[in-house]
């Protein structure tokens, strides 16, 4: 047994990150096959308590508190740091050693490891509350909900397991802008949602896009419709920056007052709903848009957007693709999340294909840069 956990370990250390994955999701599926009735059943029935725990040490603070030790805590002393009483700090403490989230060292005692490292940054906990606060109690309702639609796709953004949850009227990207501490988690955790992976311009071709425009100075090369607060923008023009032509950052007033200034990088209030009012810009990106909206919206978006082309222009559509076959958990998942808050879908690269087709577009090539998540750069053209 040694040996085999020392080969693992051994072929995690030398593995890019694709290999890692590939390991980790080997390794899993051999502890599956490996289960008994009773190893299935408590694995799956107490799914729940792993988040609930880190979700109340949070609460507590007790990450950052391990953290910031420097040799082993008592139980004791995390307690009164934490001002919690040392009977439900043990408890805590125990649950959370047992599943790996921190290390025992010895009786009453604790230290950090590299999973409570993980949990004590500021966009993975944003995470963990933003999936237990706003997607737990959507979760709790699911069951009723599909059964109470007779099991039927999840389609109006305005009737969805989110509104039944939280008894409201408003689509789930307008109802959270009304709830400061959900939308404060879920702005974090965007902060780190595609943390240590790769970029997509680590493998589309924008330099070949540049060079084709350069002359033409006037033509705007890069609008981010829909691009937050300019993450990618800015990483684009810091990767040319000597080329003339525009970039652009598109987004409601509301979001672009917190935009990151850059002075290569042009802030412009736009609506994705109405008209684009750039016409003929080279490359028209939208990250992490499409995959919010069912269909009938995201056409809307997209036909927005192909009135607006040149004959060379391109929409880079920068989301999920998952395989028609074999698709991994972490995309599957994030496609239920989408379901139940949003109406909305991860799409397989066949429904890509319908959708994009539906437009008068066809997709010219996909570059993917994710392993597991299957990111993709989806290259649109007339």
């Amino acid at each position: 047994m040694e040996e085999l956990i020392a080969k693992a370990r051994e072929e995690a250390n030398s593995a890019n990150e694709n290999g890692r994955k590939q390991l980790l999701d080997s390794l899993r599926n051999l502890s599956y096959e490996i289960e008994t009735p009773q190893d299935t059943m408590q694995r799956i029935m107490f799914m729940h308590v792993e988040t609930t725990v880190i979700r109340i040490a949070y609460d507590l603070r007790l990450f950052k508190i391990l953290v910031g030790k420097q040799e082993p805590a008592t139980v004791t002393a995390l307690a009164e740091e934490a001002k919690a009483t040392t009977g439900l700090m043990g408890r805590l403490l125990r649950y959370l050693s047992s599943v790996g989230c921190i290390k025992e060292v010895d009786k009453d005692t604790f230290e950090s490891n590299n999973i409570t490292q993980t949990l004590a940054m500021d966009g993975v906990q944003g995470g963990v509350q933003h999936l237990f606060d706003t997607f737990g109690p959507v979760f709790q309702v699911l069951p009723d909900f599909l059964k109470d639609n007779h099991y039927h796709e999840i389609t109006d953004v305005a009737n969805t397991p989110l509104q039944k949850a939280f008894n409201t009227k408003l689509p789930a990207f307008l109802w959270i802008q009304t709830m400061p501490s959900n939308f404060a988690h879920f702005n974090n955790w965007m902060m780190v949602q595609h943390m240590g992976m790769p970029v997509w311009l680590d493998v589309y071709p924008y330099q070949d896009q540049a060079e084709a425009i350069k002359n033409d100075v006037e033509r705007a090369f890069f609008v981010d419709v829909g691009g937050g607060l300019g993450h990618q923008s800015i990483a684009l023009r810091n990767k040319v920056p000597d080329l003339k032509n525009k970039i652009l950052l598109q987004e409601q007033q509301m979001v672009l007052q917190f935009a990151i200034d850059h002075p290569g990088v042009e802030k412009m209030p736009y609506d994705f709903y109405t008209e684009q009012p750039v016409k003929g810009a080279k490359i028209y990106y939208l990250r992490n848009i499409i995959h919010d909206y069912p269909n009938e919206k995201a056409t809307v978006i997209l036909k927005n957007l192909v009135a607006a082309l040149a004959e060379d222009s391109i929409i880079l559509i920068d989301d999920m693709v998952i395989p028609d076959t074999n698709a991994h958990r972490n995309a599957t998942q994030l496609d239920i999340c989408m379901m139940a808050g949003l109406a909305s879908i991860e799409r397989t690269r066949e429904a890509w294909h319908e959708l994009i087709e539906s437009v008068g577009l066809k997709i010219n090539r996909i570059y993917t840069y994710t392993a597991s998540l299957r990111d993709s750069i989806i290259e649109c053209v007339k």
